[in-house]
Order: C-alpha cells, then sequence, then structure tokens
C-alpha cells in the first residue's frame, strides 16, 4: 500500500496520453522567442494544448481553451514541445484567480486558474475520450464532488536547509525536487493548515534541522497527528518536538533511522491505534446495519451501529478526501445492493474502506489483498466492528492466481475492485469466465481503468453506470468509479 501522504504508485509510463509527460528524449531550449498560438483544449494533464504552423503539438502550462498566447517553448521534443506563457493576449471565461498564492511555483495544484464547473467537466471529458479510445460509449456521468475547497486531511512537507542556512518547509516545485517554501496551504483542512507556522518557527530553533526529512500531516476524526522523518535521534531537538506537540495538542511520531526506519510515538498508548481511524457513518452511506451488535457484545458507548471505524496504520494507503471517500462508499452500495445472503468479493480492498460497510448491510465479504499486512489490518478492523469479513492474501497481478481465487468461491452476488493506478488487468482478463453478476470498479486512474473496462466489455460485460468523484479539487487527477454488468 501506498505511504501516509503519497498517492499509490505510478505505473510505468507508456506512450504519451496527455496524461502523464514522457521523460526521454527532451532538450531544455534556451531560446525564448515569442510565438502566438490559439489554445485548441486541454491536454488530460490539465496544460493547453495548441499546434504551431508546422503543425506540432505544442503543451502549454496554465492555458486554457480559446485564448491567445504568447509563448516561450522550454522544452523540446521530437513529436512535441512543452512551452509556458509570456504574454496572454485574451482570457478564456473560465479563468478565475487562483486562490492561493503560491500557485504556479508548488507542484501540488495545477488547475487553480480554471473555475470549478469547467474543471470538473474537464474531468469527465478525460474519462470520456478515454472510454472512447477503447470503442467504448458512456451515458451520463454522475458527479461526486465534496463541498469545501480545504479537503486534503494528509500531506508530507519537505524539509530542507539552503545554503544560508535558512530551513525551508514545503512542497516540490512542479516537475523538480527544488522544494517551494510555504506559510499556508490553501487545500489542507484547517486543522493541518494551521500547523504550517508553527512548524516553520520550530524547525528554525532545531539545533539539528538536517537531520529532518519530512514532516507528514494527517487529520483524524479523533486527533491531528504529526509525524517527523528523522535520521537519527537528537535529545535536545527531540525535547523541542515534545513540547511543540503538548502546545499545539498534536499526537507526535517520529521515523527513525535511515534505511528501514522505525516509528516510535511519543507519549501515546497503544501505538495510537485508538485515534488512527477512518469513520464511515452508515446513515450517509445510506444503510443502516443488517444485524447490530447486542448492548452485551459492545462496550459502554459504542456507537456500532451506525457507524464503521477502520484503524490504520501511517503506512497504509488512505484516501486523502474523507467527505469524498464517503460518497464513493456510499454510491457502491448503491450500486450493489448488499444484502444479507449474499457473497461478495473485494479486491485490492486495503484497510476494508468498502468491504466493511458492505459487511454491515448483511453480505458476506471476502476481502483479498497482495499485502500480508493489510490482511491482518482487514481482520482486525472487521473483529472490532463484529462484521462477517473473512481476509485473505493473494497476487492479484497474475492471472493464474486469479482464478484459483475465483475459482475456490462459488455463486459470487458481486465484486469490488479498487486498484493502485496500474489498475485490474490479470483481473479483468479472467473475469469473463466466472460470470459474476455485478463488477464495481474504483480507479485512480482513468487510462488503466479504460484498457481494463475494454477487457470486461470483451467477456461479455456491460457498462451500467459511471461516475467521477473529484477527490482531488484542483487538480487534474480524479477517481472514477464504473458498474460492469455481466451479459453473457
Amino acid at each position: 500500500m501506498a505511504m501516509l501522504g503519497k498517492r499509490r504508485p505510478s505505473r510505468p509510463a507508456s506512450g504519451h496520453s496527455g496524461l502523464v509527460r514522457q521523460p526521454s528524449r527532451k532538450t531544455e531550449s534556451k531560446d525564448a522567442t515569442s510565438t502566438t498560438l490559439v489554445v485548441e483544449r486541454l491536454a488530460h494533464d490539465g496544460r493547453g494544448v495548441a499546434h504551431n504552423v508546422e503543425g506540432k503539438t505544442v503543451f502549454i502550462d496554465q492555458a486554457l481553451p480559446g485564448e491567445h498566447v504568447d509563448i516561450a517553448i522550454h522544452v523540446t521534443r521530437k513529436r512535441y514541445d512543452e512551452a509556458h506563457i509570456k504574454n496572454r493576449l485574451s482570457s478564456s471565461e473560465q479563468r478565475v484567480e487562483p486562490p492561493c498564492a503560491y500557485f504556479g511555483q508548488c507542484g501540488g495544484c495545477d488547475l487553480q486558474h480554471l473555475n470549478l464547473t469547467a474543471q470538473r467537466q474537464h474531468k469527465r471529458d478525460v474519462v470520456t475520450e478515454l472510454m472512447a479510445r477503447q470503442g467504448l460509449t458512456l451515458g451520463p456521468i454522475a458527479a461526486l464532488d465534496g463541498s469545501s475547497e480545504h479537503y486534503r486531511r494528509r500531506a508530507r512537507l519537505g524539509v530542507r536547509v539552503d545554503g544560508q542556512g535558512n530551513v525551508l518547509l514545503g512542497f516540490r516545485a512542479p516537475n523538480s525536487h527544488r522544494l517551494v517554501d510555504i506559510e499556508q496551504c490553501h487545500v489542507l483542512v484547517p486543522a493541518l493548515n494551521q500547523l504550517i507556522r508553527p512548524l516553520r518557527q520550530l524547525l528554525a530553533t532545531l539545533a539539528s534541522p538536517r537531520l529532518v526529512g519530512h514532516v507528514e500531516l494527517l487529520a483524524t476524526d479523533e486527533a491531528t497527528v504529526v509525524l517527523v522523518r528523522q535520521l537519527k535521534a537528537h535529545d535536545q531537538d527531540r525535547a523541542r518536538w515534545q513540547q511543540f506537540a503538548a502546545q499545539q495538542q498534536v499526537l507526535l511520531g517520529t521515523w527513525l533511522g535511515r534505511e528501514t526506519p522505525v516509528l516510535h510515538w511519543n507519549g501515546a498508548q497503544g501505538g495510537a491505534t485508538s485515534v488512527l481511524q477512518e469513520v464511515l457513518n452508515l446513515k450517509e452511506l445510506g444503510i443502516q446495519r443488517a444485524n447490530p451488535p447486542t448492548s452485551e457484545q459492545c462496550v459502554a458507548g459504542d456507537k456500532a451501529s451506525s457507524r464503521v471505524t477502520l484503524g490504520f496504520s501511517p503506512g497504509d494507503f488512505l484516501q486523502v478526501n474523507a467527505e469524498v471517500n464517503q460518497k464513493m462508499v456510499a454510491q457502491v452500495l448503491a450500486w450493489l445492493k448488499p444484502a444479507p445472503g449474499q457473497q461478495l468479493i473485494d479486491l485490492f480492498a486495503g484497510i476494508g474502506n468498502f468491504s466493511l460497510p458492505l459487511a454491515a448491510a448483511g453480505a458476506k465479504v471476502l476481502a483479498v489483498e497482495g499485502n500480508p499486512a493489510m490482511v491482518e489490518r482487514i481482520t482486525a478492523n472487521a473483529n472490532v466492528n463484529l462484521l462477517d469479513v473473512h481476509a485473505q492474501q493473494a497476487d492479484l497481478s497474475d492471472a493464474k492466481k486469479v482464478q484459483t481465487l475465483l475459482s475456490e468461491h462459488q455463486q459470487i452476488d458481486a465484486i469490488v475492485l479498487d486498484p493502485p493506478r496500474s489498475g485490474a488487468e490479470a483481473v479483468c482478463q479472467v473475469l469473463g469466465s466466472y460470470n459474476v453478476p455485478r463488477v464495481a470498479y474504483i480507479s485512480c486512474d482513468p487510462a488503466t481503468l479504460a484498457r481494463d473496462a475494454a477487457h470486461l466489455v470483451h467477456a461479455g460485460y456491460r457498462v451500467k453506470q459511471v461516475a467521477v468523484a473529484d477527490m482531488f479539487l484542483h487538480t487534474a487527477h480524479l477517481e472514477t468509479l464504473m458498474l460492469f454488468e455481466y451479459q453473457g
């Protein structure tokens, strides 16, 4: 699973799609001569697309469709160039003033210059276009949008000491290792955003700030967590970190070591597992618990009948947008309508984000993960919530092992797929042989989703429903949900 503060592992680039920038054969251009172009559309990654007089494609940073721009090319490639705007001669009606002062410097958000309605339409257009390339035509696409621009509940901030001895704290610049020093972040939830200035002040007082590699921030329903990555222990600085934690009322953990860092919780009981929890409200998910626990099964004050809690560790994958994640789970539940007696399989189950709500609705769930540690996590979460979930380890990238897994389970009513960016190709290549009635696929990469959807359709499935979740506001990233039904 991905480390805390990072997205799931990226797949290797496989040809230019407008979504991934190719690393091959680039030449840094020193010629800053302006060229005037008209922006035709947005690439998948949010850059403007134009063509020069020779017909060569040019990708232009922060340019919007319809705009006339004077550009300077900064990277020349064989098939296309990359450029930035020197002078914008006309502005799109969709252009807005970016809400963050660091936009264009920080690489975290790349669409803040585009209004929210247009951002979300662009993401739906990307999904439609990629599906069309596979010969698939989509119907209406539902929108699962969040209500706040301050949505990010976890983040990793780099720490560096410059040549003058100044301590920098912030995010990387676009396509660069250069650190952009920041004092606030527009998209962080308030509890994390308000920690940035105190962190900067603390880092400036440390005796050995060069020992700090980065700082991870996490906001849960129970606590605000600060995790410090440090090369080795420093007694004087440890005392300062502990004082900071007490003053800011945060839970402090420290990763110590170079090659295999070990996490130490400062003053926390039980490894902080009581506060590292994802809480899913069953009412908001649109379900009632089929078999609520009795009072004898619950501890005093327990809310097991109205929610499920997913314990996790700092190294586990967790969606950055809690509100949109809740909406995604609710959408899958609405599509699959789990009920007592049904047999469901959740592949790439993670910490049980979909498995436990499905089981709460009464279904018998098999949760499958490649990582043995996640199998243990799901089992523990199911036990805490008194839910019928069996967790199993399997390599889901191996088609033969997927066949063995599915062959061992008969009369499967539905399968949930929530893979990393590399997708679930091995699963989708063999699913057609098992006549599973419904498949709900949740994807963080629309390109691999389109590839896998083509496999499913070829095997006899039909695309029944599609939704796009704006998990990462102000960026070109998105989550796509698709429901497939087997037609034979």
